[in-house]
């Protein structure tokens, strides 16, 4: 039997290996939701418990499919708010519509706050996320937004998977926007960093692009290139070209989010690189059978102990440091 405000967790349809291995962390079981569509396109969502005055949970990631995930999501927490649940969290491992979140030219929309806007309306109380593409977005919210990260793993990673990092090592940042976190991976492993430039051979939009490596030197090191996020892979693919062309020994990539909706996964294959490293906030077993270079760390201890501190009011910072490293990295 529950108790009343125990934790209760739902899952929507985005992503339910990693909402189950959150759920047999904690030792609870997933609340039974059925998310189904009517012929024409409509979401319907069913809830089979009671989660009055419970503390709820609601795991969904943005991916695939974003627009149907995310109104899932708000769907879901609409039912639970009008459930009577005490609180409710949305758990987002990848926040959708992070990439903007600023308005970078005329009349071009900051579809971040607009998320951000929806999920408070819909009744949500609390965001737990991982690696914001823009820290700021958490500034967009008049809610608690926790967002977690997932550089103590990737830290743990490189200490017990990359040899040489101790001796030849260097973090390699794709672009001048990824210097902070190459900087302070670099710093706390004590190696060096390099930043690679991306440039156009012309003045036009479809001249093509080349890389050039503004601060670094790569020549007979263990590079390190670490991103948030990867897409298309073309940042990638030019990073790493430009990596092996000046002389890098062993080339190993670590990216948060592996989004890859647009990548040829079979080309990852034949790049001049040892490892390309993602976490699971993006279900990757589609592309582990295409891929035999896709490398996925499991974040489901950081997102269950972060679940589990929620729950309790105790601090969250302890995930920020060497709890994560330290506690192992699991490799799926």
């Amino acid at each position: 039997m529950y108790h009343n405000n125990s934790i209760r967790i739902l899952a929507g349809n985005s992503h339910p290996e990693l909402a189950q291995a959150v759920a047999e962390r904690l030792n609870v079981p997933l609340v039974p939701v059925t998310v189904k569509k009517f012929s024409n396109g409509e979401i319907n969502v069913k809830i089979s418990e009671s989660v009055r005055d419970e503390d709820v949970f609601i795991i969904q990631s943005g991916c695939n499919d974003v627009n149907d995930n995310f109104m899932e999501l708000l769907i879901l927490i609409s039912a639970c708010k009008t459930a009577s649940a005490r609180r409710i969290t949305a758990v987002i491992p990848c926040f959708p519509y992070a990439r903007m979140d600023k308005k970078d030219k005329s009349r071009a929309p900051i579809t971040a706050k607009l998320v951000a806007n929806m999920l408070v309306v819909a009744g949500c109380d609390h965001v737990i996320t991982m690696d914001l593409h823009a820290s700021q977005i958490q500034g967009f919210f008049d809610i608690p937004v926790d967002n977690l990260w997932s550089e103590p793993l990737m830290l743990g990673y490189v200490k017990r998977q990359i040899a040489g990092w101790a001796e030849d090592g260097i973090i390699v940042s794709p672009d001048a926007g990824g210097a902070k976190r190459a900087t302070a991976m670099a710093d706390k492993l004590g190696v060096e960093f390099a930043i690679i430039h991306r440039k156009r051979n012309g003045k036009s939009l479809s001249a093509p692009e080349h890389m050039e490596i503004l601060v670094g030197d790569v020549k007979d090191k263990v590079a390190i290139l670490v991103d948030d996020m990867i897409d298309t892979g073309n940042t990638l693919s030019l990073a790493v070209k430009t990596l092996h062309e000046r002389g890098a020994r062993s080339i190993h990539a670590l990216i948060s989010h592996g989004l890859l909706s647009e990548t040829n996964m079979a080309l990852i294959d034949e790049l001049p690189i040892d490892q390309l490293v993602v976490t699971n906030t993006i279900p990757q077993t589609q592309h582990e059978a295409l891929c035999k270079k896709l490398v996925t760390i499991d974040v489901s201890p950081t997102i269950a102990e972060s679940i589990r501190r929620t729950h309790n009011g105790e601090s969250i910072s302890l995930l920020f440091g060497e709890w994560a490293e330290t506690s192992g990295v699991e490799v799926l």
